[in-house]
């Protein structure tokens, strides 16, 4: 799930890194994100080895950060 700080961050076919995995944005809304991982990419990172509920490591894409950085600057974004 998305944190409020994460959810401007994504966007839909945008790109996000799970544990360092660079993965596509198949859904998103409000609260959470979906991403469709291939059966060989399950098998050749450790995503294949999580757990339900499992805290990882998220990397929003850079695009998405600069523009948040300045909006920021503008006096724009929250």
């Amino acid at each position: 799930m998305a944190g409020q700080g994460a959810a401007p961050l994504l966007i839909p076919q945008g790109s996000v890194a799970v544990d360092g995995v660079s993965l596509t944005v198949a859904r998103l809304n409000a609260r959470d994100f979906e991403i469709m991982i291939i059966p060989h990419t399950l098998a050749a990172t450790t995503l294949g080895g999580l757990r339900k509920g499992q805290r990882v490591n998220l990397e929003m894409d850079m695009i998405g950060k600069y523009v948040q950085r300045i909006l920021q600057v503008r006096g724009d974004a929250p």
